[in-house]
């Protein structure tokens, strides 16, 4: 093509130049074009892609979400019956007891579906979730706060130490094999109900149950870290269903009710 150019010059054809340099400035636009439609072909792909996985990914948080408040709504009754009990209110079998007061100490991590979002924020290209509602969804639920505090929460409340410390072992052992968390497959709703509050019998001889029974009735610290776990626990309940109802919660569940 140069050598073309360069020929037509040394003849004074301006014609066959200007043809020349029109088929030169035309082959470079066209490439360019291409290469930029190639481009935007792989990023809208490659934001496909992250869309897909984000969505997967919040949708089981969807149902974990709902997991955390069926299930700390179980804690807080066995907490409420157990409280009642040392309190003298409610009168309670040695084994009632023992179950409900062991269920007051359970507390469920939330395993935290959030790679994909991270990924994306990592390296700069959370702008490839060009669904402005899903992209504000996802960095408010995985910037919240709440999940950690419940995590720390229930980790550390006193409660659960003093009862790991004062009861035997065996009777902790017994006690979580027949009455702690049912399986839950992960995203199976009507499994939440009852993982914890089911039916069971820890199959304890009764002089265990006694000893272990007497253990929290004649220590009144039981009953004051019970009450401030109950507070704990309905506060980590209100954030659930009433701080972040409209922000999370809700948009979750809408995401969840989506066609795959």
């Amino acid at each position: 093509m140069l050598r073309h150019v360069i020929a037509h010059f040394r003849l004074q054809d301006w014609t066959a130049v200007a043809i020349e340099l029109v088929v030169v400035v035309l082959g470079v636009f066209i490439g360019v074009q291409a290469s930029n439609w190639n481009e935007q072909r792989e990023t809208d792909q490659k934001a496909a892609v992250f869309s897909a996985r984000l969505k997967a990914d919040l949708r089981e948080e969807a149902w974990s979400y709902e997991y955390e408040v069926g299930y700390f709504n179980e804690v807080l009754a066995s907490a409420k019956d157990a409280a009642d009990a040392l309190s003298g209110k409610t009168p309670l079998s040695d084994e009632a007891l023992l179950i409900a007061t062991y269920r007051a100490t359970q507390y469920r991590f939330n395993v935290r579906r959030r790679a994909t979002y991270d990924e994306l924020t990592s390296t700069g290209e959370i702008g490839l979730i060009r669904d402005q509602t899903l992209r504000d969804l996802a960095m408010r639920l995985y910037t919240a706060p709440m999940f950690d505090s419940i995590h720390k929460e229930g980790i550390e409340n006193p409660y659960r130490k003093a009862f790991r410390m004062a009861i035997p072992y065996a009777v902790q052992d017994a006690l979580q094999s027949a009455c702690g968390d049912r399986l839950v497959p992960t995203g199976d709703y009507k499994a939440i109900a009852h993982s914890l509050d089911h039916p069971c019998l820890p199959g304890l001889s009764p002089s265990a149950m006694a000893a272990s029974a007497a253990i929290l009735r004649n220590d009144q610290h039981f009953l004051e870290f019970l009450r401030l776990r109950i507070a704990d626990i309905e506060t980590n309940l209100s954030n659930l269903t009433g701080t972040y109802k409209s922000t999370i919660r809700e948009p979750l569940r809408r995401l969840a009710q989506e066609k795959l």
